[in-house]
């Protein structure tokens, strides 16, 4: 029995430093790869300004043009191939395909955290290249899948896009959201505190905080990325509801993955591979019995199976 004791300590005291060397290996490849993505972005060039002096936003009404854009994130391969479509102001446009079609891609380069490799995008017959690229972000609000909300109270993370704002705005915001009836349930209504993680709310009312701060900023053109994707079907009755108070008169450009939720827009644009290769309301898409029709019927087909 003191036999094994001895070998019992002698493995542990030969595993003891193994286990250390593995573990400090692994730190030092992750410190590695992390060092590497630090350095790459401090060697990324300065955004060039092309700015042409100051055009005033607030005169602005959100028709939006795309003219044979072309881009691609690496320059020898170009993903967005010959994009052109144009938009009114008011209109709802969701842009649909299958992943890697060019959809967020498109986005991107509205809001000019890339630039097209060839053609324009206008803003009311502004090319984007013109405009300073912060007065350029003010015109749009985006609701994303992943909801951003600070440890803070409501009433503050409501009021992040517009710090001025009066409580009656923020209640009205909130209403228009239909969030002020849950604010109000809170232990301390808008005064409540949401902890750092977000942790004490659920991810549906995180949605509906972050479509209250959109309607408070008052945006020209919105960005909507499929809101509804992880929320219960009660609360996306609800946050459905808040989008299209949120949407009333505003230019918005919707990414869909479902299908059925973009039945009601203007235009429908079809991406794949970079290019538009259907345009069209719903009932036009459906009745050429093309792409858009397929993708449609095949969500169909994997929701009954």
């Amino acid at each position: 029995m003191e036999i094994y004791k001895v070998l019992y300590n002698i493995i542990n005291n030969l595993l003891g430093p193994i286990n250390q060397i593995a573990q400090i290996s692994g730190m030092l490849q992750a410190m590695a790869a992390a060092a590497e993505r630090v350095f790459e972005f401090l060697e990324e060039p300065e955004e060039v300004n092309t700015a042409k002096g100051k055009i005033d936003t607030s005169k602005l009404k959100g028709n939006v043009e795309f003219n044979h854009v072309k881009f691609g994130y690496d320059p020898e391969k170009t993903i967005i191939n010959d994009f052109s479509a144009k938009v009114k102001e008011g209109q709802k446009i969701a842009i649909v395909g299958p992943t890697g079609a060019g959809k967020t891609t498109m986005v991107k380069l509205l809001m000019r955290f890339y630039d097209v490799t060839d053609g324009a995008i206008l803003v009311d017959g502004h090319n984007v290249k013109d405009f300073e690229r912060g007065e350029l972000r003010k015109m749009f609000g985006m609701v994303l899948q992943d909801t951003w909300l600070f440890g803070g109270t409501v009433r503050d993370n409501i009021k992040y896009s517009k710090e001025d704002a009066t409580d009656d705005e923020v209640i009205e915001a909130a209403k228009a959201a239909h969030v002020h009836h849950y604010i109000k349930t809170l232990p301390n209504g808008y005064n409540s505190v949401i902890n750092e993680e977000s942790s004490n709310i659920s991810a549906g009312q995180k949605q509906l905080l972050t479509i209250a701060r959109v309607i408070l900023a008052d945006p020209k053109i919105l960005i909507l990325d499929e809101a509804t994707s992880s929320i219960d079907t009660r609360t996306e009755i609800q946050i459905q509801a808040a989008m299209d108070n949120l949407m009333e008169g505003r230019t918005s450009f919707i990414i869909a993955h479902r299908l059925s939720t973009i039945k009601n827009a203007d235009l429908i644009l079809v991406m794949n591979h970079g290019d538009i290769v259907e345009q069209g309301t719903h009932d036009e898409l459906l009745e050429q019995g093309g792409f858009y029709a397929d993708l449609y019927n095949s969500q169909f087909d994997e929701g009954e199976e």
